[in-house]
């Protein structure tokens, strides 16, 4: 089985996604002409899945600077 991409997380992961463990879309830098093939995926287990989510919500819901390079996760 797969394990948790988050560092120092020993679960079996369960969970695929293309956040990264940081919270933010992750390219692979290859010439992509879907969706599918653009992104990197992370596997993750349930809690780790859980946290990061949360983790991007407040983000995205918290009126403080947007200014920053990265991709929505609302963008999908």
């Amino acid at each position: 089985m797969v394990k948790c991409d988050v560092e120092g997380c020993s679960n079996d992961a369960n969970k695929v996604s293309r956040l990264s463990p940081e919270g933010f879309l992750v390219g692979t830098g290859n010439k992509a002409y879907s969706f599918r093939e653009a992104y990197k995926r992370f596997s993750y287990c349930a809690e780790c899945h859980d946290g990061l989510m949360k983790s991007v919500w407040s983000r995205v819901s918290d009126s403080g600077d947007k200014s920053d390079d990265h991709v929505a996760p609302t963008a999908i």
